[in-house]
């Protein structure tokens, strides 16, 4: 009787029980998908659902086949930014070792960086404001400096990078103390621009997403390798006299050569549980992971191929751009695919991994724990 009643409740509400007289739905939350919004959610009972026992559905034991963790809201904004801010934050790395170590040969291509740095920063700034919604939630972001956040370390990089390399592009050309203090300013955004290149993926890993979780070892260095190839290919479609060419070639096929080392060590990563792996060989992501890899190995060949051919180094920068973008999208949209799926949280927590490897290695129980269990069935 108490669930017929449950039902007759339910159904006078839209499963959020927001009253609109009282407060609004909005913000980034109110975009979560649900089945039917407005209709009733039917109570246990009714959907047949009752406790099993455990090997007469699923390999491993879940909450009645529904995700454990909830999928990410973000939007198609999210992996653009994770490419662009990485090619700023490369950028400006190479600007301050292109002044620092260059000897005066290399200035314009500092000049160049610092441009690419400003302007990518900016630009950065403005997909993830588009994300968040509004201006001020990321302006209330710098409210708050925790070093061992992330996310709050993020925001901090990527403000005071582009602080700096846009008083770096305005100032260096003085002269006195407004041309040191250019100089200086590069300086500090180059060193900000390390941690803006990578922090991207440590955000990634430090969340309950199974995919990202999974691969916290490695995937700071596969993000940080991109953006690097992400930004000699870019520079290699400038201007550039003889010897920073070289530079920049060097640092665009170093960047290239070690993206797909690391895309190596992030696959196995990643296998150490097949429900994790699952997205970046099925479906849309697993598509996309593929043409990643393609265009990479594509866009390093044709750039090491005999020859000063323009046309030859203007596909091989657009495969590497190509492959970038393909990888952030991939690993986005499979982190999602990998939140829906309850397999890949439950397996890899019995299996000791994920957020199992957290705590010492005495409190992982692989072997004492069962994998399949009772459960009472309700009459």
């Amino acid at each position: 009787m108490s669930d017929l009643r449950l039902d007759e409740a339910q159904r006078r509400h839209d499963g959020r029980n927001v009253d609109p007289e009282l407060g609004l739905l909005r913000g980034e939350g109110s975009q979560q998908r649900v089945e039917q919004i407005d209709a009733p959610v039917p109570s246990a009972l009714a959907r047949g659902e009752l406790p099993v026992r455990a090997g007469q559905g699923e390999p491993t034991p879940t909450y009645y086949g529904q995700p454990a963790v909830k999928e990410p809201v973000w939007i198609w904004s999210v992996p653009l930014y994770l490419y662009v801010g990485g090619l700023a934050g490369a950028a400006s790395l190479l600007g301050v070792a292109a002044q620092l170590c260059g000897r005066g040969r290399l200035d314009g291509l500092a000049k160049r960086c610092h441009w690419v740095g400003a302007v990518g920063d900016a630009v950065s700034g403005g997909l993830l404001i588009h994300d968040l919604g509004r201006p001020e939630r990321f302006l209330n972001m710098l409210r708050v400096f925790r070093p061992k956040s992330p996310m709050s370390m993020g925001s901090w990089s990527l403000a005071g990078s582009g602080a700096a390399n846009s008083a770096a592009v305005v100032l260096s050309h003085g002269r006195g103390f407004l041309g040191w203090a250019g100089r200086a300013a590069g300086v500090v955004g180059g060193l900000l621009g390390m941690p803006l290149a990578g922090y991207t993926a440590v955000l990634l890993c430090n969340s309950a997403v199974p995919l990202w979780q999974h691969t916290h070892r490695t995937l700071p260095l596969l993000f940080m390798s991109s953006s690097v190839a992400s930004c000699g290919a870019f520079l290699e479609l400038l201007p550039l006299h003889r010897h920073e060419r070289r530079v920049v070639r060097v640092f665009w096929l170093s960047g290239t050569a070690a993206a797909l080392a690391a895309t190596v060590a992030v696959e196995r990563d990643a296998s150490r549980s097949e429900p994790v792996a699952r997205p970046l060989r099925t479906g849309a992501s697993g598509a996309l992971w593929k043409a990643f890899k393609v265009c990479t190995v594509a866009g390093l060949g044709l750039a090491l191929w005999p020859g000063r051919q323009r046309w030859k180094t203007v596909a091989a920068s657009a495969l590497t751009t190509v492959g970038a973008l393909a990888m952030r999208f991939a690993f986005f949209h499979g982190g999602k695919a990998s939140a829906r799926d309850p397999q890949a949280t439950f397996r890899s927590q019995r299996d000791g991994l994920g957020a199992a490897e957290v705590g010492p290695a005495s409190q992982v129980l692989r072997d004492s724990r069962p994998d399949r269990f009772p459960l009472p069935v309700l009459r």
